[in-house]
């Protein structure tokens, strides 16, 4: 009797699974909540949420262009206010979008999740060691002593590249930004595929060879968070230089087209909750965007810098085909 009561309960359970919606948020690779979180939603909706990875920030973005007519996902997580007017052109959102939550940091059209800033990070122990000064500006890196020090994600490919490019236009001008990539290209800079590649890779606090990486501002605090007591300083620091920090704002929204557009309204909402927002920061290592969400201890070592660069909103949607273009041609052909 009780072997049959427990196939039974299977029974029951493989049923009430296969009634489960399912709604697909595309996602980059570097994004991150618990399962634990994740099912609330999913219990909360009735629903089954399927993360698809679609790699680094612009990558996805080219991804979801590409399939618009058979979209790959309902709802998006992922886009920022970088590239955020490439997918309005593309006509990849759908008309509604779900209303947002008061927020510190807001989008264009979509909500806001978080925020963070993209800005170098340099190895301390590879500094002290080498008796080498910290450049003081983008300028220094294209001097002999900085040849062969920098790995940056390409802007083509990755948010946070592309992000950086954005400051360096917006610090240096257009012309200033291009002919800085040109002398960078002549000193060794080297050009990785997305962030993780870059960061877990090539820099030397990862046993890469590259001591100066384009990342976050709150990548310190996540060294001394996964060091699991091992610093209580972070090993990295920033580099809040003139031209080099830019203000990335990432946010969700439904998809055009979505096969669930009312449960990926619902979820692109969800991501605004309280109980995404309070776990974004040690899981993304990004400020939440909603306001009045509490920060965790460790982002004491998430410093926030005093200037941002970018260029205009309209520059960044007009313009930015064409200066990927030019930094593809200036730094890789």
């Amino acid at each position: 009797m009780k072997l049959k009561l427990s196939a039974l309960a299977l029974l029951l359970a493989s049923a009430n699974l296969s009634a489960q919606t399912e709604v697909r948020l595309a996602v980059h690779k570097s994004f991150s909540l618990p399962q634990s979180v994740i099912a609330q939603f999913e219990k909360a909706n009735d629903a089954k949420v399927s993360v698809i990875k679609a790699g680094s920030g612009n990558e996805m973005l080219n991804k979801l262009i590409l399939s618009k007519a058979n979209p790959i996902a309902d709802a998006v997580y992922g886009l920022d206010n970088a590239n955020i007017g490439k997918a309005r052109e593309a006509g990849i959102l759908a008309a509604a979008q779900p209303k947002s939550a008061p927020v510190s940091a807001g989008m264009p059209v979509i909500a806001a999740v978080n925020y963070g800033y993209v800005t170098l990070n340099y190895d301390k122990k590879w500094f002290e060691q080498k008796k080498l000064p910290l450049p003081k500006t983008l300028q220094d890196l294209t001097r002999p002593e900085y040849k062969n020090l920098l790995v940056t994600p390409s802007p083509a490919t990755s948010s946070p590249g592309l992000a950086f490019l954005m400051a360096n236009i917006g610090g240096m001008g257009e012309e200033g930004a291009f002919k800085w990539w040109a002398q960078m290209r002549q000193n060794g800079v080297k050009v990785a595929k997305g962030w993780s590649e870059a960061y877990y890779t090539d820099f030397t606090q990862n046993g890469g060879a590259y001591p100066l990486v384009v990342s976050y501002a709150a990548s310190p605090a996540a060294e001394v968070h996964y060091s699991k007591g091992k610093y209580s300083v972070p090993p990295t620091g920033n580099l809040f230089l003139k031209g080099g920090v830019f203000r990335q704002v990432e946010g969700a929204a439904v998809l055009k087209g979505a096969k669930q557009p009312e449960l990926a309204a619902k979820l692109v909402q969800w991501l605004q909750s309280g109980e995404v927002q309070k776990v974004l920061p040690t899981e993304m290592w990004v400020y939440p965007a909603v306001k009045n969400t509490p920060l965790p201890k460790v982002f004491e070592f998430a410093q926030a810098p005093k200037h941002t660069d970018s260029p205009s909103r309209n520059d960044i949607d007009t313009k930015q085909k064409q200066w990927v273009g030019r930094w593809t041609k200036t730094v890789l052909r």
